[in-house]
């Protein structure tokens, strides 16, 4: 696709409504970059990037394991105590206290394939319930409770099935970020900037904005019926403007284009930036491959029809079927997108539009 298609491509989606604003990095692993941009969402806007945190946190575990400071089928209540002596629901309907004890231990990579145990309840039910009043229920607002507070209200409840045994979506990086701040016994955003952000470039990526750069920072927005957003969240303040409210280790990134694309050409070069290998080959296929077992791809699991053609890796989908056989990366529930192709190109796709059909015919567009 040329630099004028994706300028296309963008420009009518703005017009008929998508988003107040589109920015669009298309590189590959030569060097090669263009930034696109439509609408009022400049290049170098600073945006929530949501769950496109997961593939850097899955990458800053890699790196670990890489050194030896980590395993991947550690349990993780080494670090976690909190998470020690688990209890599993007998049931997904039942009662918080109906419930038996856990086989084993959560590993680092339960988390890191969304199989621990903890995720996004589907269905109505004590567990739910009890989720939406520890304020622990994943949404698409920031997050209301302190990295510790959240862990220990999370840890209050029981597992949604034995570690391992099947597949929710979100809590588990959530859970991954707190374990890497003690790993690292350091705060989390230092970690991240020491591990990957200052070797790839990524000077405006964290978990907060500076207050000298909230002007870059856009509002965010929502569908409220056909060609109608409403806003949802504030440019230039509001929660993700520094200083952090509490501890963010739970929490997601803030990013801009030409700092993920610096991620996302990482990847596409093998896990290198230069002479530096950032993650092992043997680790980066593992990340970039599906790992989880047919039988845990309910339908139940995420929303209908995820599963098809597709699988999960480290903090990754990956399509395993189709013409972007290969192809992996993840979205953010604010309108963001991220692939990796098995030729070396990429695609990092930003908006600040919830997640919707809108949103999602976007990306189709510029698959």
């Amino acid at each position: 696709m040329t630099t004028t298609e994706l300028q296309e491509i963008i420009d009518r989606h703005v017009a008929g409504g998508t988003a107040p604003g589109i920015v669009v990095a298309d590189g590959a692993d030569d060097g090669r970059l263009d930034i696109v941009s439509s609408g009022d969402l400049p290049v170098d806007a600073i945006v929530r990037i949501q769950s496109m945190t997961k593939p850097v946190l899955a990458v800053a575990t890699l790196r670990l394991v890489q050194e030896g400071r980590l395993e991947l089928d550690a349990p993780v209540q080494r670090w976690l105590p909190e998470l020690a002596d688990r209890r599993v629901l007998r049931a997904p309907g039942a009662a918080l206290d109906d419930v038996v004890p856990a086989r084993s231990p959560i590993t680092v990579r339960h988390l890191l394939t969304n199989t621990s145990g903890y995720g996004m309840t589907t269905a109505p039910g004590p567990l739910q319930d009890a989720m939406v009043r520890g304020r622990t229920q994943a949404s698409q607002d920031p997050v209301a409770l302190g990295a510790q507070d959240w862990l220990d209200a999370l840890a209050e409840l029981p597992l949604m099935f034995q570690p391992g045994a099947g597949w929710r979506y979100h809590h588990s990086f959530g859970i991954l970020g707190i374990l890497l701040s003690r790993v690292a016994d350091r705060p989390l955003q230092d970690h991240l900037s020491d591990e990957i952000f200052d070797p790839l470039g990524m000077t405006d990526t964290g978990y907060s904005v500076p207050q000298p750069q909230a002007h870059r920072l856009p509002a965010a927005h929502r569908h409220d019926g056909p060609g109608a957003l409403i806003e949802i969240e504030p440019a230039a303040s509001g929660f993700y403007v520094a200083p952090a409210p509490f501890d963010l280790s739970h929490a997601e990134l803030v990013s801009t284009a030409s700092d993920y694309a610096a991620f996302a050409r990482m990847l596409a070069s093998g896990g290198r930036v230069g002479e530096r290998v950032m993650v092992q080959p043997a680790l980066l296929e593992q990340m970039r491959t599906d790992r989880v077992l047919a039988r845990l791809k309910t339908p139940d699991s995420f929303f209908p029809g995820f599963w098809d053609g597709m699988g999960w890796g480290y903090g990754v989908a990956v399509q395993t079927e189709g013409p972007h056989r290969g192809r992996y990366g993840w979205s953010g529930g604010l309108g963001t997108d991220v692939y990796v192709a098995p030729d070396g190109s990429f695609r990092v796709i930003l908006t600040q539009v919830e997640m919707g059909p809108e949103t999602m015919a976007l990306f189709a567009d510029l698959a």
